[in-house]
């Protein structure tokens, strides 16, 4: 089946076997836009009373705790981002920025929570040059993690706020037992950054020498000062980080580096709870973050393309479908380029997410061949974000789905510990167009929506979402990998809606992304079917291969009710529930 489903030679069914897992042989939907049906059943493990599924399993294991005390989706939510600012480093923070897509359910409007980091006042459109670095002080964003948690927890919180704070306090003061891929997160880090003593102290093993101490699978990492920083949070709520001492530290951190951020710029931030974007794709409906992030409007566009087709007739791996999709995303990063930016800022577009636009944008597709890159945006004059993000999934037993992405932007952020605070800061600067006008065929991106300025939030590709069917959450899923998220969340999307895989198996498939420019399109494992990627070719698609962020995803079976989390096999997350 899996040879005929993907229209491989046999040599390559082994190969996407053991990529794919159990994907299903495809169904021939009875109309282009009629509702597909219910995906098949999952190998993940059921559950009832609530889920969680994060890339760090000591963070997974403190929001499942949460849900089991009694508290709701958010509640474990705020619980599992603090704790990841303790077990995942790299990118779990508290002095970063992200997203939130919260669904209530019964009958209550989903609401989006954006807590993107902000351009200091200080900040101006030509304020890098070609030589600056992406770390130290000058590219921090002004932090918005702590705002974001606590204003989702004052509107949907069952807890108190100190209860759900507290077990990252714990972690931190006790230590945690670190795994293999932190272990050698932490060494590489720590011998690449000399420039960053605060760093090293912090995050090197304690030992006669730094170069010497390793860490290794099975240590325990103790960070008495986060401990002592989130205490404080615990203690006195986000007003403790934006105006208490910690404010005073970040402050000194960006006198001594030089760095934009002033006492101003900190009790200035605040989150915004806004409506997220919403769409619809046979029969299901979309729920994704509204700008800042590119990521709502942009998933949005590409599957209001994808409904003109038949891609199941096709078969998911089949050229065509894989074509379709490449051609899809082609168009909406274009879109992405020309229109899109904080919208406190820069006018967005409506049309940019309806079906009639969309339509247009599908006639312009040739079946056949590829088109050039060039040619979708003539009106542009032609002259990176790094896979550090995470994200998470939760439900709760009365079906309140969080869907969350947040991140440092580069990993271990600017590489800037805040002196005795014992937390990153951000490196988010960088998601700004640093070159006005600049726009290559390299992916470097110039057009003005997304340049600096003072208190504008920088766009994102985040894209948590979540899909609903029916009044209740379906599907929960995000990912990191800069602008590979959307691509990332188009495919697990598209593979459990069109293609009914199981949700380990939607997960676990490999995934493609083209982002407008480079002209050219990334496959996963591109090696393992080599007949598919011949006919790609022969259409005129320049491909590579690389890996995508890790989509850790939660699938509701609309048949028994139960919740199915998948971690990805990418990073090695973990899935539970009760």
């Amino acid at each position: 089946m899996c040879c005929r489903a993907f229209r491989l030679p046999a040599a390559s069914c082994s190969l996407l076997t053991l990529a794919l897992l159990l994907c299903p042989a495809p169904v021939v939907l009875k109309a282009q836009t009629a509702p597909a049906s219910p995906p098949t059943a999952s190998t993940t493990a059921g559950y009832r009373h609530g889920a969680v599924v994060s890339v760090s399993p000591s963070a997974t294991d403190v929001g499942l705790a949460i849900l089991k005390k009694g508290g709701n989706a958010v509640d474990a939510a705020v619980a599992t981002a603090f704790s990841l600012a303790v077990t995942w480093p790299q990118a779990g923070n508290i002095g970063g920025g992200g997203f939130m897509v919260v669904y209530p359910g019964g009958g209550k409007e989903p609401v989006f929570i954006d807590y993107r980091e902000a351009a200091p006042l200080a900040a101006f459109t030509t304020m890098f040059k070609k030589n600056d670095s992406m770390f130290g002080c000058k590219p921090v964003g002004v932090p918005g993690t702590v705002a974001g948690l606590a204003m989702a927890h004052k509107r949907f919180g069952k807890l108190p706020w100190k209860e759900v704070v507290l077990p990252a306090v714990r972690q931190a003061e006790d230590g945690f037992v670190m795994d293999k891929a932190l272990a050698r997160s932490l060494n590489r880090i720590v011998r690449d950054c000399n420039d960053f003593p605060e760093l090293r102290r912090v995050y090197g093993k304690p030992g006669p020498s730094d170069d010497r101490a390793s860490w290794q699978a099975g240590d325990r990492l103790v960070q008495s000062d986060l401990a002592r920083t989130l205490h404080l949070i615990a203690e006195r709520g986000a007003a403790a980080f934006y105006q208490g001492p910690i404010a005073e530290q970040i402050v000194a951190e960006m006198q001594r580096g030089h760095g934009l951020i002033t006492a101003r710029d900190l009790v200035g931030y605040s989150a915004h709870a806004r409506k997220p974007i919403h769409g619809t794709y046979r029969g299901y409906d979309i729920y994704g973050p509204a700008p800042p992030s590119s990521g709502g409007i942009a998933l949005v566009e590409m599957l209001n393309i994808l409904e003109n087709f038949d891609l199941h007739k096709q078969g998911r791996f089949a050229p065509e479908t894989l074509h379709l999709m490449i051609e899809t995303m082609r168009r909406a990063f274009c879109d992405r380029a020309r229109y899109l930016g904080d919208t406190d800022f820069v006018q967005v577009p409506a049309f940019l997410t309806s079906k009639h636009y969309a339509r247009k944008l599908a006639h312009g597709i040739d079946p056949n061949h590829a088109t050039r890159s060039a040619d979708l945006a003539q009106d542009i004059p032609l002259a990176r974000e790094e896979q550090n993000t995470t994200h998470f999934s939760i439900i709760d037993q009365d079906g309140m789905a969080v869907s969350n992405t947040y991140t440092l932007e580069q990993s271990y952020g600017s590489r800037v510990v805040v002196h005795g605070a014992g937390f990153l800061l951000n490196d988010e600067m960088n998601d700004f167009n640093w070159y006005p006008g600049v726009t290559d065929r390299k992916g470097r991106i110039g057009t003005p929506p997304n340049q600096i300025a003072p208190g504008k939030r920088m766009l994102s590709s985040m894209t948590p979402t979540i899909v609903a069917k029916d009044g209740k959450a379906a599907l929960v899923t995000g990912s990191p990998g800069s602008r590979t998220i959307i691509n990332t969340v188009l495919c697990v999307v598209v593979n459990v809606i069109d293609f009914h895989m199981n949700i380990q198996a939607a997960v676990d498939a490999p995934r493609l992304d083209q982002e407008w420019f480079p002209d050219r399109a990334t496959i996963e494992g591109k090696n393992a079917y080599p007949e598919v990627i011949k006919r790609l070719k022969a259409m005129g698609h320049k491909i590579r291969g690389a890996r995508q962020g890790d989509a850790h995803s939660i699938w509701i079976d609309p048949r028994t009710g139960l919740y199915h989390p998948a971690a990805d096999h990418r990073l090695d997350g973990k899935a539970d529930g009760f």
